[in-house]
């Protein structure tokens, strides 16, 4: 069986899975685990694959997620008669379902229940403590423009498990752009500064506190693996955000 995945997130799951021995493509992203993927041959990023190179491996399953790859490379590739399979996991009941699926199509159904048990464990956890109940919380994922997440996002879903709510949960986008003064208006008590795709820095909390008068203390640093890795890092998203709030 050959396998080739252009998601980071489906990467990582695909190993805990233990079928990382099947990777014959994986994308510059995929960093994790360092110890399989790095061994494994670069077939482009997610919204540049090498379409031609992915074809002539002749991989028996594409992995894509509707979010991080473009709707063109994959129909391209099922015209050259590949088989792909395109998730979009935007809550944790949507990652449990995802990882169920895999467990299932490849004859994995204990890893699978290891993982999800392992995520179940974690919301229990943090549902337990209902720290983030009354909190009014801003994500931030760029900065010009200044972008944040909507209320359909897994990030969303994912801290809104904490009891916490989304100020620009109702934004049009599930990726809005806003300026300073909007995330002012909105007053968030917690303002969360992810470290990707753009690596905020202790900088841009001095910047963005002095461009709308929200006490400092009120922002923080996070980890955007933690946040925004469906299913290879839901659980430890969980548990962070226990720990956070």
């Amino acid at each position: 069986m050959k396998l080739i995945s252009l998601c980071p997130s489906i990467t990582k799951l695909l190993v805990d899975l233990e079928l990382g021995q099947y990777l014959i493509g994986v994308t510059p992203y995929c960093i994790h685990p360092a110890a399989v993927v790095d061994a494994v041959e670069k077939v482009g990023g997610t919204k540049d694959p090498k379409l031609e190179r992915i074809r002539d491996l002749a991989p028996d399953w594409v992995f894509l997620n509707r979010e991080e790859n473009r709707l063109p490379d994959a129909l391209w590739l099922q015209e050259q008669g590949l088989r792909t399979h395109t998730s979009h996991p935007c809550s944790v009941d949507d990652t449990l379902a995802f990882i169920d699926e895999l467990g299932r199509l490849f004859d994995r159904q204990a890893q699978a229940e290891a993982k999800n048990a392992a995520i179940r464990a974690a919301r229990t956890r943090l549902q337990a403590k209902a720290a983030g109940a009354g909190r009014r919380f801003a994500y931030l994922i760029w900065r010009k423009p200044w972008m944040t997440v909507n209320g359909t996002t897994y990030i969303s879903n994912l801290i809104a498990e904490s009891g916490a709510e989304n100020v620009f949960a109702d934004a049009d986008a599930p990726f809005p752009s806003f300026e300073a003064d909007a995330l002012a208006a909105h007053a968030p008590d917690m303002v969360l500064l992810s470290s990707e795709p753009f690596p905020f820095k202790q900088k841009h909390i001095d910047e963005l506190a002095a461009k709308t008068g929200i006490a400092p203390e009120c922002f923080h640093l996070v980890d955007g693996e933690l946040y925004s890795w469906h299913a290879a890092f839901t659980a430890e998203g969980l548990d962070a955000l226990a720990d956070l709030f």
